[in-house]
């Protein structure tokens, strides 16, 4: 009899979904409509890439109580709200006439995404996935990876039809397909459900393997040497990510930079797009059979070393090479530092524990677009501003040594009280 599809697989999907609509506007293409920006208004890199930085403001600074109200009232109505919110932005921004308004709706549309995407996604993925946690986690950042194939679709639309249209139309499908991505994200799994999906995995060799982990709290999660490691590690990696994703575009176009024209700058993201994908489902199967922290060490290599490749890049074939290289580094790393997260910390306070373990994450990447277009704008290139972001890889290298699997407070307790007992039996 052929075994049906266990419900968190499908949770699974629908979150790449989600991501793939929630981080394409805001992330991926996001340096495409800045150069739109730019074209119109003639405003400074500095103006323009600010955005994203005030933009992932209140995704900073609402990181902790959005994971609080994904924990409290569940991932499908954080997505229904986000979602709502995000579209709404989207259709505000399409109609800015000056800096005000388009700061204001950057942010809408930012906190709307951050509110209704990774979050409450992740979170519902780590509560049904007792096992193959990376596996499915890393399905649904792959959602992020492919919205990159919308790059040369925005860009057809911006020639064609005008940024103002593009952007109006992507408000409108989010604020539509919200409601079905709720229904799906917002189930919660039985607990015989869970234990259906424990018996059922199995190790690389065949051998049935069951999880046990420990939920921890916020408190005690905070508390363990392994939260802050992973928290700085991810913001360390994540200031180039946070960067990219704002000035790439910029970059690839610019005269002092790659210097290609934008049909041949936007050819450069679907390379990129499609090695992040496979790499960030590859690194997820491998992250459920051997150990995380080692994956995670050398991936973190080789985004660094991606980033000295573009800083060196004057062609379209070395802009290539990069999007090879960073996608391999970047699509490992990503799932299993999540998963990692999920393996230590446990389903029940999962949520309010990434919201508070990505806060450092998330400031770092508001403050880095802003400070690489400053930097742009005194120097009249990126090089100098990608050589910093590659050694802020390569100390997240060392961060992540320390990230090892903390001792449940309960276990801990046990212990102590085992040594106090065994002090007082020598003497």
């Amino acid at each position: 009899m052929t075994r049906r599809v266990y419900f968190g697989w499908w949770v699974s999907i629908a979150g790449a979904f989600n991501m793939f609509l929630s981080s394409g506007p805001t992330f991926q293409a996001s340096s495409v409509f800045f150069k739109a920006i730019e074209d119109e208004f003639g405003w400074s890199r500095a103006l323009i890439s600010g955005v994203a930085s005030f933009g992932r403001f209140g995704g900073a600074m609402l990181g902790p109580v959005e994971g609080f109200l994904t924990d409290r009232f569940g991932s499908g109505k954080m997505v229904l709200i986000g979602f709502t919110l995000g579209g709404v932005g989207l259709i505000f921004f399409s109609l800015i006439q000056g800096p005000v308004q388009y700061y204001f709706s950057f942010f809408l549309l930012s906190l709307g995404f951050s509110m209704g995407g990774f979050v409450p996604s992740m979170t519902a993925v780590n509560a049904w996935m007792v096992n193959n946690r990376a596996t499915a986690m890393s399905i649904v950042i792959a959602g992020s990876s492919i919205a990159g194939l919308l790059v040369p679709v925005i860009v057809w639309g911006i020639a064609t039809y005008g940024w103002r249209p593009t952007v109006m139309v992507i408000g409108i499908v989010a604020i539509a397909v919200g409601p079905f991505l709720a229904s799906i994200i917002g189930k919660r799994p039985t607990p015989e459900q869970l234990e259906e999906q424990n018996a059922q995995s199995t190790d690389s060799g065949g051998r049935q393997r069951r999880a046990v982990s420990h939920d921890f709290t916020p408190s005690e999660a905070v508390k363990t040497r392994a939260f802050w490691a992973i928290s700085m590690t991810h913001t360390l990696v994540n200031l180039s990510t946070g960067a990219i994703s704002a000035h790439l575009f910029l970059h690839l176009t610019d005269g002092n930079g790659v210097n290609l024209d934008d049909a041949t700058a936007s050819g450069v993201m679907p390379i990129l797009v499609v090695t992040a994908f496979l790499f960030q489902l590859g690194g997820g199967i491998l992250g459920d059979r051997f150990n995380k922290r080692i994956l995670v060490l050398f991936s973190l290599m080789i985004q660094g070393a991606s980033l000295v490749i573009l800083a060196f890049a004057d062609s379209f074939v070395l802009a290539a090479v990069f999007a090879v290289v960073w996608g391999i580094g970047f699509g490992i790393r990503t799932p299993l530092l999540h998963a990692m997260r999920g393996e230590y910390f446990g389903r029940r306070h999962f949520g309010t524990i990434l919201g508070l373990s990505s806060f450092p994450m998330s400031v770092g990447m508001m403050l880095a677009p802003v400070i690489m277009g400053l930097a742009h704008d005194l120097q009249g290139s990126y090089i100098w501003s990608l050589y910093v972001l590659a050694g802020a890889c390569f100390a997240a290298c060392v961060t992540i040594v320390f990230a090892t699997r903390p001792m449940s407070p309960a276990l801990r307790r046990r212990l102590q009280l085992r040594e106090a007992r065994r002090r007082e039996t020598v003497a």
